[in-house]
C-alpha cells in the first residue's frame, strides 16, 4: 500500500524511510482537501499517530509558497504539550519528519536550563516545542518572538486544561498573530475544550478519527481479581508470566511508586521510576534506560507517564485502579500504539471488583476476567523454556569439546542435566503465591437473618478521630478480606466503634486481621462480647436518652368525654412532669425578670440615659474634644 499523493514529497520520503506504508485514520483525515489551510479540532485516541498527523498538516502552512524552508529565524510554528516528556517526544518525532526540509527545532520546557533555551531561540528555529508555563515565560521576557507564527498546535489539550494551564494557553494564543492556523488535538472534547476552540479558532473543522466503540482495538485487556493483601504478588507474577521487553506499572501516588519499585528491585527486576518529584535529568535518564535496554520496567504515576512513547512497550499493568475511565484510557494508551499490539492488565482487590467493572464499562472496554498466574504455572513455563532453549541445539565448538568430554567422563548425563536445570531455574526470579478470588461470586443479600449468631468487634477509632462509616467500612473490609455484605451494624462512640460480622465470615475475618492488621498506625481491631452498653462518658456511666413524660397527655383525637380536663396553672393539680409555666402565669409563680441595665429612654435626646454612680462628684469628668485639640497643640 502506497502513501497518498496529497502528502508533500519531502514528508513522504521521511515517512517511507521510517517504514510507513499506510496512514492511520487521523493522519489521513488531516491531509484531506477540506482540511487544507483550516483550523482543526481533532479528537483521536491515544497512540493513533497524532504527532505525525499535525506534522503533516502544518507542513504546507510552514512552507507557504516556497519550496524549501527559509533560514531559521523567528519561529514559524509553535507546538504546546502538557508535560516535559511529551514535549521532548514530539520534538524527536518532528526532527525526523522534517529532516528532508532541513527544519531547525527548539524546545522550551520546564526543568531545563532557560539560558540554554534562550540562546537556541536567539540562533533561530523553524518550530518551537514546549510546555505552557515555560513558553509563556519566554514570551514575557522577549526571548520568544511570536510575530512570524503561521501555525499553533495544542497537543493533549484536555490534559493541559486539567492540569490548570488554561490561563497560560490563553496568554500564548493571544500573543500569536490573528491570521495563524490553530490546531487542537485532544483525546476527548469536553465543554472547556469546545469553549477554548470557539474563542481562539475560526471556522474550525471538527475531525473525529475513531468512534467510541473502537477504543484501543489493538490492546488486549485482562482483569485480575485478587485478595487485597496479594496485589503486589499478582504484579510480580504478571511480569514473570508475560516477560515483556518493556513494561509500565501504574500506581496512584508517589509513595506507592517508591514502595512498589523497591519491592520489584529487591526481587531482581531492572526498574526505573517516573513521578513528579524527580528532576528533569532524572526523568530523562530513566526513559533513556528503558530505551537502551538497561531497564525493562517503569513504575510511574499518571501525570508523569502522560504521552511517553517507549519502543517495544507491549505490557501495561494497573497495580492500582485509575480514578476514572479517561485515566484508564490514557494509561493503557502507552501500548498498542501505531498499529502495534499490546496487553493491558487491570489488577483489582476483590472488594473493589465492582468499581473496576464500572470503570471498564464506562470506557466501553470488554476485559477478559482471568486468574493471576500462579507459582505452579510460572514454574511449568520456566521448565518448558529450559527444554526448548536454543542453547541445546547449538553445535559444540572446538574450544568446548575437551571440557564436554571431561564432564561426560566424570559425571553421568543425568547429573549434568540436573545441574543445568538447577542453574537455569536459579537464574530466574522466584514467583509468588497468589490465590485468585471467585470469578463470579453471587452477592449475598444483606438481611438481619445473615447476622444471627454473628460476632461483634471493635476498632479503636471514634468520634474524636472523626470516624465515619464511609471510610471505616472500606478499612474494615480490607483488613478482614471481606465484602460489605459481611458487615452488619456499625455503632460509633467517642473513642471506639463496634461492628457486627456475619457468622459464616467470622473465622476468616479473624485470621485476616491477625495476618494483615488494619493497615493504619495505632489502630487495632479486637473482638468484644457484644454491643453492650458503650458509654460516651466513661466517668459518669452510659448516656441515657432524653425523654419528657407527663401524665394525662392531651390527645386531640380522643372523644370529648375521654379528654382530660385542662389543668389551671398554679393549682395543686400541676405535677413535676408538666411543662414550664407560660408567660401569662400569675406573677407570684413566674421567675423574677432580670434588672434593666439602663433607665428608660431620655425623650429629649432619644438615647439611653445611663445610670449615674451614687457618688457623682467622684466620677472623673470626661474631657471634651476641644480640650484634646488644645493639649495636642501645646505638645
Amino acid at each position: 500500500m502506497s502513501l497518498p499523493e496529497t502528502i508533500l514529497a519531502p514528508i513522504a520520503r521521511a515517512l517511507e524511510a521510517k517504514g510507513y506504508d499506510a496512514l492511520t485514520p487521523v493522519q489521513s483525515a488531516v491531509i484531506e482537501d477540506n482540511a487544507a489551510d483550516r483550523d482543526l479540532l481533532v479528537s483521536a485516541q491515544t497512540g493513533s499517530g497524532k504527532t505525525v498527523a499535525f506534522g503533516m498538516a502544518i507542513a504546507p502552512t510552514i512552507l507557504g509558497e516556497d519550496d524549501i524552508l527559509p533560514v531559521a529565524g523567528a519561529p514559524l510554528a509553535l507546538v504546546i504539550a502538557p508535560t516535559r516528556e511529551l514535549a521532548m517526544q514530539v520534538r524527536r518525532e518532528l526532527d525526523w519528519l522534517y529532516a528532508p526540509l532541513g527544519a531547525v527545532t527548539a524546545a522550551g520546557v520546564g526543568g531545563m536550563d532557560p539560558r540554554t533555551e534562550r540562546r537556541a531561540l536567539e540562533r533561530g528555529a523553524h518550530i518551537v516545542i514546549g510546555t505552557p508555563g515555560r513558553l509563556r515565560d519566554h514570551i514575557t521576557r522577549g526571548s520568544l518572538d511570536t510575530s512570524a507564527l503561521r501555525a499553533v498546535v495544542l497537543d493533549e489539550a484536555d490534559e493541559m486544561l486539567d492540569l490548570g494551564f488554561r490561563e497560560d494557553l490563553e496568554f500564548i494564543l493571544a500573543a500569536a498573530p490573528e491570521d495563524r492556523r490553530t490546531l487542537l488535538f485532544s483525546a476527548t472534547v469536553p465543554r472547556p475544550i469546545a469553549e477554548l476552540a470557539k474563542t481562539f479558532q475560526r471556522d474550525a473543522l471538527r475531525i473525529t478519527a475513531t468512534s467510541s466503540g473502537e477504543q484501543h482495538a489493538d490492546i488486549d485487556y485482562k482483569l485480575m481479581v485478587v485478595p487485597a493483601d496479594e496485589r503486589e504478588n499478582a504484579v510480580i507474577n504478571t511480569l514473570l508470566w508475560y516477560e515483556s521487553t518493556n513494561t509500565i506499572v501504574f500506581a496512584s501516588t508517589r509513595e506507592a511508586v517508591k514502595h512498589l519499585s523497591a519491592r520489584l528491585s529487591n526481587r531482581g527486576f531492572a526498574v526505573v521510576t517516573l513521578s513528579g518529584e524527580l528532576t528533569q535529568a532524572e526523568r530523562t535518564n530513566a526513559l533513556q534506560a528503558m530505551r537502551d535496554g538497561r531497564a525493562r520496567i517503569c513504575v510511574a504515576t499518571d501525570v508523569a507517564a502522560r504521552g511517553i512513547d517507549l519502543p517495544n512497550l507491549d505490557l501495561v499493568i494497573h497495580a492500582e485502579l485509575p480514578m476514572n475511565a479517561e485515566t484508564l484510557l490514557h494509561r493503557s494508551g502507552r501500548t498498542g500504539r501505531a498499529g502495534r499490539k499490546g496487553t493491558c492488565v487491570v489488577i483489582t482487590p476483590s472488594h473493589r471488583k465492582r468499581v473496576a467493572l464500572s470503570i471498564l464499562r464506562t470506557a466501553k472496554i470488554e476485559a477478559e476476567q482471568t486468574a493471576p498466574p500462579s507459582a505452579a504455572d510460572i514454574d511449568a513455563r520456566y521448565r518448558e523454556q529450559v527444554l526448548t532453549s536454543a542453547l541445546l541445539s547449538e553445535p559444540i565448538t572446538e574450544d568446548e569439546a575437551e571440557s564436554v568430554s571431561n564432564l561426560l567422563a566424570k559425571h553421568p548425563p543425568e547429573a549434568l542435566a540436573a545441574a543445568y536445570l538447577r542453574l537455569q531455574l536459579a537464574a530466574r526470579p522466584v514467583p509468588e503465591d497468589v490465590s485468585a478470588a471467585a470469578p463470579d461470586e453471587p452477592r449475598e443479600p444483606r438481611t438481619r437473618e445473615r447476622f444471627a449468631g454473628g460476632s461483634w468487634f471493635k476498632v479503636t477509632l471514634g468520634r474524636k478521630q472523626r470516624a465515619e462509616p464511609r471510610w471505616l467500612l472500606p478499612m474494615i473490609c480490607k483488613a478482614g478480606n471481606v465484602t460489605k455484605a459481611a458487615i452488619g451494624s456499625i455503632r460509633i462512640f467517642d473513642t471506639e466503634t463496634i461492628f457486627e460480622v456475619a457468622a459464616d465470615k467470622v473465622d476468616s475475618f479473624v485470621k485476616a486481621v491477625e495476618k494483615n492488621g488494619t493497615g493504619e498506625r495505632n489502630v487495632t481491631i479486637a473482638a468484644v462480647d457484644g454491643p453492650g452498653e458503650r458509654s460516651d462518658r466513661p466517668d459518669r456511666g452510659p448516656r441515657k436518652p432524653k425523654s419528657f413524660e407527663r401524665s394525662d397527655r392531651y390527645d386531640p383525637m380522643a372523644a370529648p368525654q375521654e379528654r382530660p380536663r385542662k389543668k389551671r396553672y398554679g393549682s395543686s393539680e400541676m405535677t413535676a412532669g408538666d411543662f414550664a409555666p407560660p408567660q401569662d402565669a400569675p406573677a407570684e409563680t413566674r421567675p423574677p425578670k432580670p434588672k434593666k441595665a439602663y433607665k428608660p429612654v431620655d425623650k429629649d435626646k432619644g438615647k439611653p440615659k445611663w445610670a449615674k454612680p451614687e457618688d457623682a462628684s467622684a466620677a472623673p469628668k470626661k474631657p471634651k474634644a476641644k480640650d484634646h485639640k488644645k493639649r495636642r497643640a501645646e505638645d
